[in-house]
């Protein structure tokens, strides 16, 4: 009898628990949405959004991230409306934030339109071409950096894993612009800043399950049982102790951590906006993450694409000799904007592979979607399929095929402005974007002037998604053999 009541026990709670996820399952059929049949486990969001979109050619399908509905959206003059023309309702990206759990989450990429309109405004001075050209010797000067620590991994004669190599780039290159630190990655194996970034962008354990399958639960009760992480320490010190240095010692060097000095000095400018540490921590931290991550896995990306398609590879090269004969070794901002085919090697990449899969909204108040029927209640998820329709065929004929000369600028012309998102649009686009291109593509001369890349035995192909990556990732990293150019 006992065994028998423990059994109906346990088939109780199953069903209830099978109830709690599903219970939210009929609410795009009662909308008249179309989409797949709900399943209560996780996918690999990049694959599974370009599979649904490829199946319902709708111009939006409603899917559900465990038990939350989403609306996909997949029409293009939708999307612009999204992000653009109805901003004021889509201002927020409904990603949850906690001072108490996870003080690091309150970042300009995920704080709610209140904290981050203010926020975004006072910190894009930073990111302007001239405070670029400031900034690009710097840049430089890392990249020479880079090119010398590779004399060493190729003298090894084995095959390079390309991610962490230009994360050691990325990463000196972030610590010494926006923050004044030597972080020394390429030339420290034990760097702490690249230990750091490391556990950032590989989020295992219990923190993160719970986080991910029951955030307002992990809202309520992680700061009360879960200890502070790690890398929250490590940065919340670092930013503090480095804003209090620079202030001891009158250091003035008009970078990321100024700024935020200087919103320190002058919280007025935030209007109503506590400036706790925890927030100015929280914006240097973002900007580190995000600044190292996706420009690393962008310029591997171009190696993994170069090495391919060596005739590519050599019209590139050969663009960059032509740009060291006429300016010599003194490059300059502008040099390196003016390398057409440059552009168009590094669009056509992210073109192939966004580092983020999907844009993500929230709606600030009921909406209905111009031209249809479909209306949606206040807080509603939105996601934007970017890698989907970045490899759409009726937009890129042959996506799997890599050919720069779709960003010529006939081609672009008559291509709508929302078929290519790797930063998003709309005033929540990438902030740090012209700060992402430009450290990439300086780090590419330098490579490329000195190096070519070849594929060897450890090189994917095919190239496969890793679907516990955050950041679009292959499966095993990226390997690939790197061979000295010998010049007179």
């Amino acid at each position: 009898m006992e065994l028998f009541e423990i059994l109906c026990g346990i088939a109780v709670v199953i069903l209830a628990l099978y109830y709690f996820l599903t219970s939210s399952y009929d609410f795009w059929k009662s909308r008249g949405v179309r989409g797949p049949r709900p399943i209560p486990w996780q996918v690999y969001v990049g694959d599974y959004l370009a599979e649904m979109y490829n199946t319902y050619k709708d111009p939006m399908i409603g899917i559900f991230d465990r038990k939350t509905p989403v609306l996909v959206i997949q029409d293009l003059d939708l999307i612009k409306d999204v992000l653009i023309k109805d901003f004021s309702v889509f201002a927020n990206r409904g990603m949850p934030t906690s001072e108490k759990a996870d003080p690091l989450s309150q970042n300009l990429f995920h704080l709610e339109p209140k904290r981050w309109r203010p926020l975004r405004m006072n910190l894009s001075p930073v990111f302007t071409s001239g405070k670029l050209k400031e900034m690009f010797s710097l840049i430089s000067e890392c990249a020479d950096n880079l090119v010398q620590y590779m004399e060493k991994v190729v003298s090894e004669n084995k095959p390079v894993e390309c991610r962490e190599l230009t994360a050691k780039y990325t990463t000196d290159v972030i610590g010494s612009c926006a923050f004044g630190i030597e972080m020394n990655a390429l030339s420290d194996e034990d760097s702490e800043f690249r230990k750091m970034g490391r556990k950032v962008f590989n989020p295992t354990g219990i923190r993160m399950r719970i986080r991910q399958m029951f955030p307002w639960l992990y809202k309520l009760f992680a700061s009360y049982v879960l200890p502070q992480t790690e890398t929250t320490k490590f940065f919340t010190r670092v930013i503090v102790e480095t804003m209090d240095y620079r202030e001891t010692n009158n250091i003035t060097r008009n970078d990321f951590i100024d700024i935020l000095r200087e919103l320190k000095k002058h919280p007025d400018k935030l209007g109503d906006i506590d400036l706790t540490d925890s927030l100015i921590a929280a914006q240097a931290f973002v900007f580190f993450a995000a600044g190292f991550e996706t420009s690393s896995a962008t310029i591997s990306n171009v190696l993994y694409e170069l090495a391919l398609n060596q005739k590519i590879q050599d019209n590139l090269r050969e663009e960059i000799d032509e740009m060291y004969a006429k300016h010599g070794r003194d490059l300059t901002y502008d040099n390196i904007k003016k390398m057409d085919y440059l552009d168009k090697v590094f669009k056509e990449t992210l073109r192939k592979y966004p580092p983020g899969p999907m844009l993500m909204r929230k709606s600030m108040s009921s909406y209905t979607f111009d031209g249809t029927k479909v209306s949606i209640p206040k807080d509603q998820k939105v996601w934007i399929p970017v890698y989907a329709i970045h490899r759409d065929p009726d937009i890129y004929p042959k996506p799997d095929v890599f050919d720069p000369e779709r960003f010529n600028e006939e081609t672009v012309r008559n291509r709508h402005p929302m078929a290519y998102l790797p930063f998003g649009d709309g005033p929540r686009n990438c902030i740090g974007a012209r700060f992402a291109v430009s450290q990439s593509k300086v780090g590419l001369v330098k490579i490329l002037r000195n190096y070519k890349v070849e594929t060897c035995e450890k090189t994917p192909i095919p190239y496969v998604n890793d679907p516990r990556a955050l950041i679009l990732t292959p499966k095993g990293g990226l390997h690939l053999k790197i061979i000295k150019i010998n010049r007179p």
